[in-house]
């Protein structure tokens, strides 16, 4: 698929100087990320980490919107209305598969992986970007998990960032699925430089000829003020709970309006949603590594194929755009524990399988 009116392929990639570049190139659907795209950006990865002429490699987003603002959850949304049944699941599955594969690969790329997260990185736009070393926020950036919105969970990796969060501030994130802006996302380590954007241009011509590093660090500069520092005492008291439903009762009884904000955008998610990702947040925080919450996400986010909300929160917010989705079941007190369980069970056969190093598989 290319972008319309462009005729270009949809990820774009050069070699300027020592330096890789990757440009996501669907700007007329904000850069969402399709399958093809994952695997062409692997194949980059797996050929300029074996290239001693590539020292950096750089992600940027084309179009002045953002880098990425997803995964292209609407072809999830296509396969399961038209194919159905095993073969929607088949390619879904297939999909995530290798995402999570090319999420791992950005992690433990041996390389600078610079991500200019400059406008909205959404979802499979974290994925892509938050695992590099060298991230890099702008005035413009809003960074987020929005999952839960269209009755799916954080995947691609975001599971285990949010998990990290300082407090509970990641589970907050989370559950309500509101993005942050550049100082939030630097204190929820989703980021690690904040840049003006006027400085965008400088840093893409200097990391050809100078190390990644040294660019940064002579061009970042402190963003403005974020909002979620001065919130860690009604989060983290109120996000601490083991249940949504108590959750929500503390967000209800805190006294301070952006809790009971925070209580009614929970009330607009799916509750099998909020429920499954809290537990995937829980058991992410035991996890010792990237790539046993990948494996624990891929298990989850096909399991959620089998649920009616991923299909129902799509259409309503990016098919029929109503805004008003039919959760099944309606209430987080109807969503049983055992189908919340039933999403982390083991998949003999269709487990994530991910790329292997020198120092073997991960």
């Amino acid at each position: 698929m290319t972008p319309a009116g462009t005729g270009e392929a949809p990820v774009l990639r050069h070699v300027e100087g020592l330096a890789g570049f990757l440009t996501l190139n669907r700007p007329r659907a904000l850069n969402s990320l399709d399958h093809a795209m994952v695997r062409t950006v692997e194949e980059a990865l797996v050929e300029w980490e074996a290239d001693p002429t590539v020292r950096t490699v750089v992600l940027t987003g084309s179009g002045d919107r953002g880098l990425c603002a997803g995964g292209d959850v609407r072809a999830v949304y296509d396969d399961v209305r038209s194919a159905g049944g095993e073969a929607a699941a088949g390619a879904s599955e297939r999909f995530w598969h290798d995402e999570y594969r090319m999420n791992a690969r950005i992690a433990r790329f041996p390389k600078p992986y610079v991500a200019v997260m400059d406008g909205l990185v959404l979802g499979g736009g974290v994925g892509i970007s938050a695992h590099g070393s060298v991230r890099v926020v702008t005035e413009r950036s809003l960074v987020g998990m929005p999952e839960t919105t269209i009755g799916f969970v954080p995947d691609v990796g975001g599971s285990y960032l949010l998990s990290r969060a300082p407090g509970e501030l990641g589970t907050h994130l989370a559950l309500t699925g509101s993005p942050v802006g550049p100082a939030d996302a630097l204190l929820c380590g989703l980021a690690d430089h904040f840049l003006p954007s006027e400085a965008l241009p400088e840093l893409l011509t200097a990391v050809a000829t100078e190390p990644a590093s040294d660019v940064v660090e002579r061009l970042a500069t402190t963003p403005p003020p974020g909002r979620l520092a001065d919130a860690r005492g009604w989060i983290d008291q109120c996000y601490a709970a083991d249940t949504v439903e108590e959750i929500v009762r503390r967000l209800r009884a805190a006294g301070v309006p952006e809790a009971d904000a925070a209580a009614d955008a929970l009330a607009t998610k799916s509750p099998t949603s909020l429920k499954v990702t809290l537990a995937a947040l829980r058991r992410a925080r035991e996890l010792d590594s990237l790539e046993a919450v990948l494996r624990q996400e891929y298990r989850v986010s096909c399991a959620m194929l089998a649920v009616p909300d991923l299909v129902e929160g799509v259409r309503a917010q990016l098919v029929d755009k109503d805004r008003d989705p039919k959760w099944s079941p309606a209430t987080l007190e109807e969503v049983a524990e055992a189908d919340v369980e039933r999403c982390f069970a083991p998949r003999p056969g269709r487990e994530l399988e991910l790329p292997s190093t020198g120092d073997g598989e991960h």
